[in-house]
């Protein structure tokens, strides 16, 4: 699924490729991934370029230009009348990627890949694919970025939106709620998906059944430390987690490779010690007993 760290790689991607170069075609192979009309699509789009890109938590939003006037009508004298709040021009493409979306660049219709949904088609002949083989992804506009990103509730950007005193405080609304449950919530801060979760609370050596509310000062400063650090790195990586370092949690998820050293089933900082696996708030979880203490009275939830 992707998560934080593959958005922030699409959007630098798109970046590289799709800023401030005019769109001159839209095509939609399969309307099941939009949230407005194709034929809005195409009218906000074609004819003009993405300016800037932006991402909050999982969602990834390119902006465009303001739109050509139309010409006057009944001469150069006529005064416009003001549009309507219907006639509002979008202001930014949105995408979310749901469990298996991606973006794709090539140039040819036969090098297109399988499970493209929605082709843009730029100026010079690059392509752009948004693919998504379950479509669960989304493909919309928005005439009022502001509104969109609060019409989401959410909270502030995990990776360089989040302060410790916003994680405190937050945490301490839902001081009864398992730490790793208050994490996920996506009001608390926006992007941390269940294996980011996992880590972040490895790194921070926090069990997720704490309550959220039993934290300490220094333990929300270590734990805000670790969500930087494990953004971080899988940023660099981009969201390639088989290059992670040996002592990340996350090659005990079995991945098909892993950096020499690392181990798919014990604790790379106990060597001896097997990674466990149990449900914490309905969600599987990973982390290790002995850098992780259970809370005092925790039993695992059954599967």
């Amino acid at each position: 699924m992707p998560e934080l760290p593959e958005v922030e790689t699409y959007r630098r991607f798109l970046d590289e490729l799709a800023l401030h170069v005019p769109i001159t075609g839209v095509q939609v192979l399969d309307a099941q991934v939009l949230t407005a009309p194709e034929t809005a699509l195409r009218a906000a789009l074609v004819g003009r370029h993405f300016t800037a890109s932006r991402r909050v938590g999982k969602n990834l939003l390119l902006e465009l230009n303001p739109p050509a006037p139309p010409p006057p009508e009944g001469g150069l004298s006529a005064v416009a009348e003001p549009p309507s709040a219907a006639a509002t021009p979008a202001a930014a493409l949105t995408l979310h990627f749901g469990m298996t979306g991606d973006v794709a660049a090539y140039r040819d219709a036969e090098d297109r890949p399988r499970f493209v949904r929605v082709e843009l088609t730029l100026a010079g002949g690059l392509r752009i694919g948004f693919v998504d083989p379950r479509k669960f992804g989304r493909v919309g506009l928005t005439a009022d970025v502001p509104a969109f990103l609060q019409s989401k509730n959410l909270g502030p950007d995990a990776y360089d939106g989040l302060t410790a005193d916003h994680l405190a405080a937050a945490l301490g609304r839902r001081k009864n709620a398992l730490l790793k449950s208050a994490l996920l919530d996506q009001r608390v801060t926006a992007g941390l998906g269940n294996w980011i979760v996992d880590e972040v609370l490895f790194q921070a050596q926090l069990h997720p059944a704490r309550r959220a509310g039993t934290l300490t000062s220094s333990e929300v400063a270590r734990l805000h430390g670790a969500i930087g650090r494990v953004l971080g790195t899988a940023i660099a990586a981009e969201a390639r987690y088989t290059d992670f370092p040996p002592g990340y949690l996350i090659h005990a998820r079995q991945w098909e490779a892993a950096p020499p050293g690392a181990s798919a089933t014990h604790c790379p900082v106990h060597p001896a010690e097997a990674i466990q696996k149990h449900y914490v708030g309905g969600r599987a979880t990973y982390w290790c007993p002995v850098c992780q203490p259970a809370p005092a009275g925790w039993v695992a939830e059954a599967e």
